[in-house]
Parts: structure tokens; sequence; C-alpha cells
């Protein structure tokens, strides 16, 4: 996928190298990812330029809204909040810049939720304190489904997550993606944490508060980085039946150097680490060695053979440790999370949480 971009700012050439397949799999229309990638100069100019685009579709949606055209409205608000979010994903040396682009995002997702086919609703669990913000949606007729927990990863958050989760409600199942310590929302209050369980453990808990759920058929998925937080939580949360680890680090201490240099500073702000140096302790913490073997529920582990980010040989290492029924799907010519070749594993993907989780 080319841009036409001229700049010699390599964080942009960097950024959209990286993640322009994963930019149109969620929902970027081509055309607009080529024309705001094209106009830049400057990183610094990234979450602006994201923001101005975001703008045209919100004014879209608004307008649907008031003319009570509530499916249009859905589809061009909660394109809006995609674009508002990759307009934030990075974007950490403006976090006052950042963070306005983000609180757009939510606020459009909010808007279109209520109009989505199957609707959404925003909800908030109680962690240390304060709370998690998530986004619950299940599938119409069906009485108490199943529930796939879904943890983001470094720079997504639960604004990005409509495309993941369409899938999974198709096939009966509820989905609740939440913004854990260090993403979207938590990122404010909490900094990244390698035992994520403790946090899982937390929305596992709203689950049990549901009426409307069946908390003994739970699923856990999580991507990129989310992909070493739902196994991890699988090694300690018993509550889990079935679990997804979709392009996620074996050990992100051991990957951390070879990542992109706006993804290890994300880390870092994200971390609340005052250096890089700092960061990279921290990020020895976020390992599944002497862990993975606590794994006994049924696991699918996916990644493209060809992630620059997490090389395929840690999703074999995880494969390998755990100790539960495992698939492992590598795809051909897959990059990271293999979004380039997503048609490959989503539908796959989620065909086997429904056999887990005997939804309907």
């Amino acid at each position: 996928m080319s841009s036409g971009v001229t700049t010699t700012d390599t964080r942009v050439t960097s950024a959209i190298h990286h993640w322009a397949a994963r930019f149109v799999a969620q929902g970027v229309v081509l055309s607009d990812f080529e024309d705001v990638t094209s106009s830049l100069k400057s990183w610094d100019d990234w979450c602006s330029a994201w923001s101005a685009r975001a703008a045209v579709h919100e004014k879209l949606g608004r307008a649907a809204l008031a003319d009570r055209k509530f499916i249009t409205a859905a589809e061009h608000l909660q394109r809006a909040g995609v674009y508002y979010h990759f307009g934030k994903f990075l974007f950490v040396q403006d976090l006052a810049q950042m963070k306005t682009a983000h609180m757009k995002a939510v606020e459009c997702r909010n808007l279109a939720l209520p109009y989505l086919k199957p609707k959404g609703e925003r909800v908030e669990m109680p962690y240390e304190g304060k709370w998690l913000a998530g986004i619950l949606r299940k599938p119409d007729g069906v009485e108490k489904p199943p529930v796939l927990v879904f943890a983001c990863g470094l720079d997504s958050c639960k604004e990005e997550t409509e495309t993941y989760e369409n899938p999974y409600l198709a096939r009966g199942i509820a989905t609740l993606v939440f913004d854990g310590p260090g993403q979207g929302e938590g990122e404010y209050d909490f900094a990244i944490r390698g035992d994520y369980e403790v946090a899982v453990k937390a929305v596992i808990d709203y689950v049990e508060t549901r009426k409307d759920l069946d908390a003994s058929r739970i699923g856990m998925a999580g991507i990129s980085l989310g992909g070493y937080y739902a196994p991890r939580a699988a090694a300690f949360e018993k509550r889990i039946k079935a679990c997804l680890a979709l392009g996620g680090p074996y050990d992100w201490g051991e990957s951390f150097a070879g990542v992109p240099d706006l993804t290890r500073e994300a880390f870092r702000v994200r971390s609340k680490k005052a250096t890089l140096d700092e960061a990279r302790k921290h990020a020895a913490t976020l390992t599944l060695k002497g862990v993975a073997g606590n794994i006994t529920c049924p696991i699918y582990i996916m990644n493209g053979k060809l992630d620059r980010i997490v090389p395929a040989s840690e999703t074999e290492r995880l494969a390998r440790e755990v100790k539960g029924p495992v698939t492992l799907h590598l795809i051909e010519g897959g990059n990271h999370i293999a979004n380039n070749r997503s048609y490959e594993w989503r539908p796959r993907a989620a065909d086997w949480l429904a056999e887990q989780l005997k939804a309907v």
C-alpha cells in the first residue's frame, strides 16, 4: 500500500510502514488513508491531520442523527471514532493534544453505540478504587449468551475494535472490550502492568454481576500486547474457559529492543517511566516465563509469519509451553497480527471460540 509520502520524518514513514494494513482493516477508508498520510511532512502534524479527517465523518454522523437516520449515523460516528483514535494512538509527545483526540474518539463511539447492529452499552467496572471502562455488545435474540472478554494492545483501545467484535456477535457471543491499565481511558490513572490478571479479575467479577450474560462460558482474547495479556490472565484466572492469543509477545522485555521507536516511547509513557532504560526494565516484567505452563484451557494462538514486531518464534514458543489443547495458526505472508491477511484468521478464530463456548 503506497501513500505517496515524500516526508523525511522517519516517524511518519515508520507509522505508515508498520500500521497501514491495520488502519484499513479497522475501518479507515483507503482514500482517506492516502489523503491524510500524503499530506504529512512531520510526525508533529499526525494527530491534527487525522483529527481533521475524523471531523468530516463526525459532521456527517451528527447530521444523520439530527435527521433521525440512525443506521447512517452509527456508520459515520463509528468511523469518526476510529479516525480520532488513530490520531492519538502513538502521539505521546503531546499529551494534551493526544487526550483531546482520544476523548473525541470516546465521544463518537458512545454516540454510535445505541444504533449499532447489535447495539452497544458503555460500562464502568470497579478497579482499584476507580474503574475500567468497557463496551458491552450482546447478540440479538440470544438469552444469556457466552461472553468474550477482549483486551486491547499497547496502542489500541475499545474505540478501534468494532471489526474484531462483529464476527463473535454474529456467532452468538457477547463481546466486552475494555481499556485496562495503561490502555485507552485506563492510561491516565493506571500504568501498564505485567500482572494483567489483576485487571482481568475485576472485569470477570463484573461479568458475574450481569444476569444477562452466562458467566460460566467466558472466553478471553487479546491482540498485540493484548496477545500477551490474554494468555497471562488465562494462566491465573480459571473462570476463563478458552483463550485467543493474537499476535502477542512471549516476553516483552526480549522483544523491546526490536520494536519501532514510536512503540517504545508509547510504552514508556503508558508505563509512567521517566526514561527508556526504566521502561526497558519494566518491559521485562511482561513475561510468560514460568507462567505459560499454567494455561490449561483450550487456546488459539495466531500471528503472521512475517511479523517484525513480534516474531513468529515467540508465538511458537507459547504454543510449546501451554498445557491445554493448542490450535496454532501462523499466517503465510502475514504481518503483525496478520492485519494484511485478516480474512484468513478472523472468521476461523470466531468459529473456534463458538465451538469452545458452545455458542448458538
